[in-house]
This record gives C-alpha cells, structure tokens and sequence, in this order.
C-alpha cells in the first residue's frame, strides 16, 4: 500500500533523510503497521515475517535480532506517520458512500481513550499519574483523541496528550 502509485509521492514526501538499510522508513512503517494489527504484537514476531517475506522472495536472508527494527522504528517522524495517517482518512472519507452521510452532510465522530505507558521517569514527567493515584503506583496515563468519518470509518485526525 506504502508503494502504490497513489501513495509514493505523499510517502517520499515526509521521509527524513536515510540511507538505504536493512529496514528503510517504508518497510520500517509497513512493519510497524502490520505488527500493530497483528494478534502477536511482538517485534520478534514483526522480524521473522519481516525475514520470511526476504526469503520467500529471494532475497538475502537477514539476522531475526529486533534491534535494528527498533532502532529504525524509534527513527519513523511522528509527524509523518501523523500526515499519512491524515491524508489516508481524507482519501478514504472523500469515496464515502453519500447514504451515509445526514441530510447531505457528512458525519464526524470523536473518540477518545488512555493509554497507559511504562512507567519511566521521562513518561512520569511528560504523562502525569492521575491526582486520584498514589506517588509511585500505577502507570502513567496517555490520553488519545480521535476524530472518525462515520460514512468510511477513517481517522480523520488524532490527538495524544497528558
């Protein structure tokens, strides 16, 4: 999908700067998506079908280690993945069937969630505990916002904050 023609110039268009490796920001996303949908979430798991499809297509058969997909995953811009995100929603929002819409007009739903993160101290200082919780118990809490087409069910934007 991250290759397709309608795709590659949006794409290419918010990658940073890189050198051609072993996992490159499309693979590295394409991965990163898949292993997001995946019932294993694992980067192990992400890796071997990673070096799977390498083989099965002739390609050089690589190490299953998960740090250099980590690495290269921790390199993916947050506001690229961000635009894409947004600029797949609108595509997906603009072939929206019409009967979904009310009295000519499209619908928009928000959603909203929390995540919780490691308990680290850069999150406790960026992702407070809940004033409810005790000092050093529990995890930080990051909240999520999301803005959905009803008609096609994209995300149309997102929010992430403490």
């Amino acid at each position: 999908m991250l290759t397709g023609p309608h795709w590659r110039d949006q794409v290419e268009t918010l990658l940073p700067a890189h050198r051609e490796r072993l996992f490159p920001p499309t693979e590295t996303l394409s991965m990163f998506l898949g292993q997001a949908l995946s019932t294993d979430r694992s980067c192990q798991n992400a890796v071997d079908e990673a070096a799977v499809k390498r083989l099965a297509t002739g390609l050089r058969v690589c190490s299953t280690h998960t740090g250099a997909y980590c690495r290269a995953r921790q390199r993916l811009p947050f506001e690229g993945v961000q635009s894409l995100a947004r600029w797949s929603g609108r595509r997906m929002s603009e072939r929206a069937v019409a009967d979904w819409h009310w009295r000519g007009q499209a619908v928009r739903l928000v959603d909203g969630t929390t995540v919780p993160m490691p308990d680290t101290l850069a999150h406790q200082a960026a992702y407070p505990q809940p004033g409810r919780q005790k000092p050093g118990l529990g995890f930080p809490l990051c909240r999520v916002l999301g803005l959905i087409g009803f008609g096609s069910g994209a995300l149309l934007n997102a929010a992430i904050g403490p």
